[in-house]
């Protein structure tokens, strides 16, 4: 019975991801389309914090070319794939392991409505559902139901004040940090937790939209929440974990 209930939850997933995909490639026109008339952005740098600690990548003439771009990742078939066998079980096991910590010092409660930034297909939210963290959610460009709907994270599909805990490791991917930062400041409730992983003074890859050469570069952005710790992690080519609070006044 030990062995049987993995394979059990490959085969769902798997067969998921088969017919899913195929929906998305059909339809990808009309998602790009949806995100294009729900958000009002104009092409080019939007952040100018200590230029030596941030930079935008250029390259990008539109907000449909960026968003074309991220798609050719998201929808990447091969990659996809392996989301969802290979890397799930290995990647849940060492998220589990960061929200577990989290737990343990109080920053992340069962109770907590969560939400994953890029969360693709969802190893994170699946995650925090198994330690226990039962309301959670993620947004991405490409939905992946019933653990990803679909959104924009410069352009959150929610209400102020929605989210006791907001997760990402996809900062570098924003083309607009500013916008990212501040809608997770808008969406999270007062006395919220943000948690960010991202990686300092190395180059993403080539869906990178910024690249981020001091800590101070991504928390300068943030108006109304303040540091609760900086360390050093282990996730995934990502060096650093980012904890805020938003303030409850």
């Amino acid at each position: 019975m030990k062995t049987t209930k993995p394979l059990i939850y490959k085969s769902f997933f798997l067969s998921l991801f088969l017919s899913f995909i195929f929906i998305i490639f059909l339809f990808s026109d009309q998602i790009l389309s949806l995100h294009t008339q729900h958000i009002n952005i104009v092409p080019g740098p939007s952040v100018q914090n200590h230029a030596s600690n941030l930079r935008i990548r250029h390259g990008f003439n539109t907000y449909d070319s960026y968003l074309k771009h991220q798609l050719n990742k998201t929808l990447n078939p091969k990659l996809r794939n392996l989301w969802v066998t290979r890397d799930w079980e290995r990647k849940i096991k060492v998220f589990s392991e960061f929200f577990n910590k989290l737990k343990n010092q109080n920053l992340l409660t069962n109770d907590s409505k969560s939400l994953c930034i890029g969360a693709r297909v969802g190893q994170e939210v699946a995650a925090l559902i198994q330690v226990g963290v039962s309301d959670s959610v993620g947004i991405d460009l490409v939905p992946f139901p019933p653990l990803v709907i679909q959104g924009d994270f410069h352009d959150q599909p929610f209400k102020n004040s929605t989210f006791d805990f907001e997760f990402s490791n996809v900062f570098d991917h924003a083309l607009y940090p500013s916008k990212f930062v501040g809608e997770i400041e808008r969406t999270l409730k007062p006395g919220g937790i943000c948690v960010l992983h991202v990686a300092v003074s190395k180059r993403g890859d080539k869906y990178s939209a910024n690249d981020l050469f001091n800590v101070d570069g991504l928390v300068g952005l943030f108006k109304v929440c303040d540091v609760v710790h900086v360390k050093k992690v282990d996730g995934f080519g990502l060096d650093t974990e980012i904890v805020l609070k938003k303030r409850k006044s």
